[in-house]
């Protein structure tokens, strides 16, 4: 027979991490099943560490909202908890005078997000800021923070697990079925067996669509494609040029390779972004060359054999290139029909700052 549990969350990263915690604290029996051997060992270990102030999300968007809030929440659990965090500040920078219109969207963009203390920077004040810099002109984004990710899904583990989640590990999803009293979920590992929840929250990052294919009764329309985004950090040598992290105007890919300094003062370049087929972590150190002509952009001084390999990333992704601004997806059973079931699709960046307001999302949705 079927064993029959409340609530299942799928996925060990950041972000089900913040939904098992917040699920939890609300009275539900929970329990998280992750794949690997550890929780956080993809997307929300292997970023830039930023806690983004929202200021590059179309309006109105989730990631817009979710960002700005969430913000405010991480900073204030970071500053409950001990755990280290610094409102470093962000300068964009346009590189050549083609790209300040750019900014100027960037702007209006931020303010329609309730982001409103960006200030302008000409050539020579974004020098004053930050002497290896050079460019047309720049924008200030104080908000902008790095967090110590470790420390944080340690912390919110820690919660869940105090609030009475039982978080499983090496323990993949294997399938499952939408029945008439809820969904089973077949779980693999050391210990195998078939589970009936009445809810069940997929937030497997860029597995999240696999998952959803994966269960039986679920409309195969309402779930997207998946892409992959695949992005090397070079790390520099030497001491620290800046003070702030800089990032140029976006790309079509992301945010483009920026500054990332890490609470320590080390700073790394990154991420590109190289589309594949599947995740994978391989290192390509033939892109260096492509990360110096980008970064000297900026950082005209960057001096020949200053960069050496970092470590590589693999973001969630909803469509090419080419789409432009795709927003999170959130479907619960408005969309595809199914009583009970939440599905997270494209948690990219902003996700590590908008966790715990997504959390809360997904606690509404789920009911």
């Amino acid at each position: 027979m079927t064993e029959k549990l409340e609530c299942a969350v799928i996925g060990g990263g950041v972000v089900g991490l913040a939904i098992a915690r917040k699920l939890a604290l609300l009275g539900r029996q929970v329990v998280l099943f992750e794949a690997e051997a550890a929780t956080g060992q993809h997307t929300s270990s292997r970023n830039s560490e930023v806690m983004h102030a929202g200021i590059h999300y179309r309006p109105g968007s989730l990631k817009a909202r979710l960002c700005v809030r969430g913000r405010r929440l991480m900073t204030e659990y970071c500053i409950a908890r001990g755990i280290a965090w610094q409102a470093i500040g962000k300068i964009v920078v346009a590189a050549e005078a083609g790209e300040v219109e750019q900014l100027e969207h960037i702007k209006a963009q931020a303010e329609a997000n309730g982001v409103e203390d960006l200030a302008w920077l000409s050539p020579a004040a974004a020098r004053l800021r930050e002497p290896a810099v050079r460019c047309a002109g720049a924008l200030f984004c104080p908000a902008t923070g790095l967090v110590d990710s470790h420390a944080f899904m340690q912390a919110v583990a820690a919660d869940a697990r105090a609030a009475g989640a039982d978080i499983v590990l090496s323990s993949p999803v294997r399938g499952g079925l939408v029945t008439g009293s809820g969904i089973d979920l077949d779980i693999g590992g050391r210990d195998p067996g078939r589970y009936n929840f009445r809810t069940v929250i997929n937030a497997a990052g860029f597995s999240a669509p696999r998952v959803a294919r994966s269960l039986a009764g679920l409309g195969a329309s309402t779930i997207p494609r998946s892409y992959y985004a695949k992005g090397h950090y070079f790390v520099l040598a030497g001491p620290r040029p800046f003070r702030h992290l800089v990032y140029p105007v976006p790309s079509r890919g992301g945010l483009g390779i920026h500054v990332a300094i890490d609470l320590a003062g080390a700073v790394r370049f990154g991420p590109d972004a190289i589309w594949v087929d599947e995740p994978d972590y391989r290192f390509d150190e033939s892109r260096v060359e492509y990360f110096y002509q980008m970064v000297r952009r900026y950082y005209p001084d960057l001096r020949a054999g200053a960069l050496s390999p970092g470590f590589v990333g693999v973001r969630a992704k909803l469509g090419p290139a080419h789409a432009g601004f795709i927003d999170f997806v959130l479907q619960g059973e408005d969309v595809h029909g199914v009583k009970g079931l939440v599905n997270l699709y494209g948690i990219d960046s902003p996700g590590l700052t908008s966790s715990l307001a997504l959390a809360d999302e997904v606690a509404r949705l789920a009911g």
